[in-house]
């Protein structure tokens, strides 16, 4: 059989007026009931499909992805086998999914306050207080010999005992030894750095994305390989000396990463410039 791809095909709204739009591709590995149950999935979790909505019928779900009305039923059968949806002869397939908790929201601007506020304002559990040898990469990020001790912290943040956040942090052995386990099970990082006499003046930080290895997955209620927002930041004092390196993994679903952008420039060479720059 020749292997083919679908192409775009718009649905029929449904009754509670959302239309979507997906595809499928038969040369991957993957079902095809699979991949429609994904696409689905997905939009139910990131609340395109709220809880009460009605999703599309076999019938408009197998002319959106060119699928069989069996290869339909079965990804919606799936979603109702997962909890996320209630499906009922006669009234369709319904939503009955609740977002635990509405996603964190993040500006760019005023870095360091926000991450202070979002450190007073959420629970966190630690799952490691440890001091060991750097890496070479975090020896170069901070500036340390490879012999020196670092202290290496892993956490996890918690809002409304969901939880929304895996950070790995790494300072110098001589911030690290001015607090305790106790104190970092309790306070922002932020604030012990500067309880410390360390004079905070910027930050650099990076946005990418990632997967969920086996540790990450299990402590943020995850299944194996989601996808994963990724920020690397190092934190400088006032002598430009790196005092902190953190790799923060978040779930998309309960954190939004945020700027806001002003259009400049001349009616020839517009662009869009960041807040702050």
């Amino acid at each position: 059989m020749t292997s083919k791809v679908s192409k775009l095909v718009p649905s029929n709204p449904t009754a509670d007026g959302i239309a979507t739009r997906g595809y499928v591709d038969e040369r991957l590995p993957m079902p095809l009931y699979h991949q429609v149950y994904l696409v689905l999935r997905n939009k139910i979790l990131t609340g395109e499909y709220g809880f009460g909505a009605l999703l599309p019928s076999e019938q408009e779900t197998s002319e959106t992805f060119g699928v069989s009305r069996i290869t339909a039923k079965r990804a919606l059968n799936d979603l109702a086998g997962d909890g996320l949806v209630l499906r009922e002869r006669g009234r369709g397939t319904k939503v009955v999914f609740h977002a635990p908790t509405p996603p964190v929201k993040a500006n760019v601007e005023g870095l360091l306050e926000n991450l202070l506020a979002m450190g007073l304002e959420t629970e966190v559990r630690l799952l490691a207080f440890e001091y060991v040898r750097p890496t070479d990469m975090v020896s170069r990020i901070l500036c340390c010999d490879k012999t020196a001790l670092v202290q290496r912290a892993v956490r996890v943040r918690l809002l409304e005992k969901e939880p929304f956040s895996y950070l790995v942090t790494h300072v110098p052995d001589w911030i690290g030894q001015s607090y305790s386990r106790g104190d970092l099970a309790e306070r922002p990082l932020l604030t012990l750095l500067e309880r410390s006499g360390v004079v905070i003046s910027r930050a650099e930080q990076t946005i990418s994305a990632t997967l969920a290895d086996v540790e990450v997955s299990a402590a943020l209620g995850l299944e194996l390989g989601s996808p994963l927002l990724k920020i690397d930041r190092v934190v400088y004092d006032q002598s430009e000396r790196p005092v902190e390196y953190i790799t923060a993994l978040y779930r998309p679903d309960r954190y939004q990463h945020r700027m806001m952008l002003s259009r400049v420039g001349s009616e020839s060479a517009r662009s869009w410039l960041m807040a702050g720059e």
